[in-house]
């Protein structure tokens, strides 16, 4: 194809162009971005984003010029040779593990590194003895070794008791025996494995005297150091295509028989004594619990920035494409109107808006739990946590101190990463014709996020532990004992007033908006404990309730965190009360559109009227969607992503929409770089390839 033309490249797109839209739109509005963006991530965060993204941007191996074009082939070595230059850049600066997640962010794509720095230094640091972290991790840290984490199998994701792969201790020789008995007991999706790494940690039952003592972990070399090749007795590889995720290598590993030495089995909380052959029980799982509970936390933390991307992308383009008239609008109007003017499109972005402001201070919040309940632990674990038996997806007993944290993690993980992979969804749609171009940015983002979803705990299966943990706290309330924590706290105040009945006014007072979706979850809770203590009815025939009960719980907590986060000094102290005002309308619009979206629970339980909810959504969120409507711009701007980062036509700040995609279609475009034979009878294909002159050189 020959360069485009001079002539086309004068053209301009008809009408308003994007940058004066975007213009405008910000002009509407007097909030303060700046103050926002500090507000959500601090000053120093962000000058610390702006200084890293500089180093990015100036390397080329980073250009994403033809993220969108490449292969599955092309995209993993495009990501390898990333990752390389990335890990250099971290020793080069003296990144903190802060900066390189920051790097990480910014450049966007899952890396064939990603499970080496991230679950084999966390679960080799925190998991093995003093002389472990010298073997495994100290060389991990500084890439001499590169690992991944195998849990996940063919035939068992969630269910880790369930495993198949087995680590036999074998007295005569003092080592272990790796081995997996079925095509089932393949490690399977692991991230790093398919061609990258060349250690593991393994989770295996631990067989000892015939007798399964439950997974445990065990770090093992799976391809020799030099030649990189896969070692004899083990079987390993890359499962081939996904949905998304394609920068990653997961892959497939089994065992035949491998003999593992003794100092394989990660030791710090369990083992087996070489001299004795007997096992050493661990006095305490609870710092693995918690290592769980953190990552979950995170997930939490990270799905509003998740939404966020797909949110920012749509309302820009929607603030600046131009779909119709309004068959209303005054008389004499000249135009289309914009799309994010039609209450069909706000209804779709803006609740989405105030959901991704709702989860980031529900992350932070857990996160400050999670660190507070760290501290509260100490150092060391104590004997009696061991007491409590396993729940159906841990390894070993949990410590009750973090019983409502955990619960609460998998609750909000499970919500969260719903609610940011499906907003994601609808953001694409909202973008009509061109949300299905991958230059819009969120179809490919939202690829790579969906396996959130899944991994560290289906959320459908982990509302399970929420539910568990709920029946049990409403027993306790049930016998009187004393309040302990929020949940127990709920659950004592709505026993107390079940007979009288609520009557908040979810309309005037926001603090009745919050005490009523505490009411819901409450009913709940006490009506899912009637029919399994009182009913009868067994677990599996309850588990639609328990999802339900979990996701009424989770959407209690974030509109609380919501609240609070608003409702604090320190807020009052860092923005002005015009921009406090226009976060409290969020703060109603999540609440009220959860409301209204999830009425006959709320009905049910007594928590509010049916006339309250006819107003809530025919009233009150409308009224909502029109106040919020002019801050839109601005507030999406206040997420502070780089261009750079978001890599979309749409979502472009300047508002060169229609520029960058024929842009990027016209001259990035490989395709364009081949003449073809049209004709069926002849036997050429390619009348010549030019396609690599589009490639940027790594």
């Amino acid at each position: 194809m020959a360069p485009t033309p001079a002539w086309v490249k004068k053209l301009t797109p008809s009408g308003p162009q994007g940058e004066d839209i975007l213009k405008e739109e910000r002009a509407q509005s007097h909030l303060p971005v700046q103050k926002i963006s500090e507000f959500l991530f601090t000053k120093t965060v962000l000058e610390r984003k702006y200084k890293i993204l500089k180093i990015l941007e100036a390397e080329q191996v980073f250009d994403k010029s033809q993220n969108y074009f490449a292969g599955r082939v092309d995209k993993f070595e495009t990501a390898l040779a990333r990752a390389k230059r990335l890990a250099q850049l971290r020793f080069k600066h003296a990144w903190t593990e802060e900066e390189f997640r920051m790097a990480t962010d910014l450049i966007s794509e899952p890396g064939p590194y990603g499970l080496h720095d991230s679950m084999f230094l966390i679960t080799c640091r925190d998991q093995g003895s003093d002389a472990q972290q010298s073997m495994y991790y100290e060389r991990a840290a500084k890439y001499e070794i590169i690992g991944c984490y195998a849990q996940t199998e063919l035939g068992h994701g969630s269910n880790v008791r369930g495993l198949e792969t087995t680590a036999t201790w074998n007295p005569d020789k003092k080592n272990f025996i790796l081995h997996s008995p079925h095509l089932t007991a393949s490690k399977w999706w692991i991230g790093s494995l398919g061609r990258t790494a060349n250690h593991a940690v393994v989770m295996a039952q631990l067989i000892l005297n015939g007798k399964s003592l439950g997974p445990h972990p065990f770090v093992v070399q799976i391809r020799d150091m030099e030649s990189h090749e896969p070692l004899p007795n083990v079987h390993v590889g890359d499962i081939g295509p996904k949905f998304g995720y394609n920068t990653m290598d997961n892959g497939f590993l089994l065992f035949n028989n491998l003999e593992i030495p003794h100092e394989s089995m990660l030791a710090r909380y369990s083992g087996v004594d070489p001299k004795t052959n007997k096992y050493i029980r661990p006095a305490s799982a609870s710092l693995v619990y918690g290592t769980l509970t953190f990552i979950r936390s995170n997930i939490v933390m990270q799905a509003g920035s998740v939404l966020a991307r797909g949110v920012t992308i749509a309302t820009r383009y929607c603030a600046i494409r131009r779909q119709f008239q309004d068959k209303d609008a005054p008389a004499g109007s000249v135009g289309e109107s914009p799309v994010l003017n039609y209450t069909m499109v706000q209804i779709r972005l803006l609740p989405l808006l105030a959901a991704t402001f709702a989860l980031h201070f529900t992350g932070k919040s857990m996160m400050d739990l999670y660190n507070e309940n760290k501290k509260r632990m100490g150092e060391k674990a104590t004997a009696g946590d061991a007491k409590r038996g396993p729940g159906p997806e841990e390894i070993n007993a949990g410590s009750d101190l973090l019983a409502d944290l955990h619960a609460t993690s998998c609750g909000l993980k499970s919500l969260a990463s719903i609610t940011a992979a499906e907003g994601l969804e609808v953001c694409r749609r909202a973008c009509g014709g061109h949300g299905y171009s991958s230059f819009s940015g969120i179809g490919p983002w939202y690829a790579d996020y969906l396996p959130t979803v899944s991994w560290e705990g289906d959320s459908y299966m982990l509302t399970q532990q929420v539910a568990r943990y709920l029946l049990k706290s409403a027993r306790s309330v049930l016998k009187g004992e004393k309040p302990t924590n929020d949940t127990t706290q709920i659950l004592s105040t709505y026993l107390s007033r079940a007979d009288m009945g609520a009557a908040f006014d979810v309309l005037g007072s926001d603090e009745d908006l919050v005490a009523a979706f505490a009411w819901r979850a409450a009913y709940l809770t006490f009506e899912a404990l009637k029919h399994r203590d009182e009913h009868k009815k067994a677990w599996n025939d309850l588990l639609v309730d328990f999802f339900r009960l979990s996701k009424a719980h989770s959407q209690y907590l974030i509109v609380k965190n919501f609240y609070d986060a608003l409702h604090r000094s320190e807020t009052a102290a860092e923005l002005d009360p015009e921009t406090i005002a226009v976060l409290y309308k969020l703060f109603r619009l999540y609440a009220l559109h959860t409301l209204e979206t999830e009425a006959s629970e709320f009905y049910t339980s007594s928590a509010v009227t049916v006339r309250q909810i006819q107003l809530a959504r025919s009233t009150m969120v409308m009224k909502l969607l029109q106040e919020i409507r002019p801050h839109a711009v601005r507030l999406v701007d206040s997420w502070d992503f780089p261009d750079w980062q978001l890599d979309s036509s749409l979502g472009r700040f300047d508002g060169k929409v229609y520029e960058d995609l024929f842009h990027r279609a016209s001259e990035q475009n490989p395709l364009n770089g081949i003449t073809i034979d049209p004709y069926p009878n002849n036997g050429i294909l390619f009348k010549s390839n030019q396609s690599a002159a589009y490639k940027s050189k790594l």
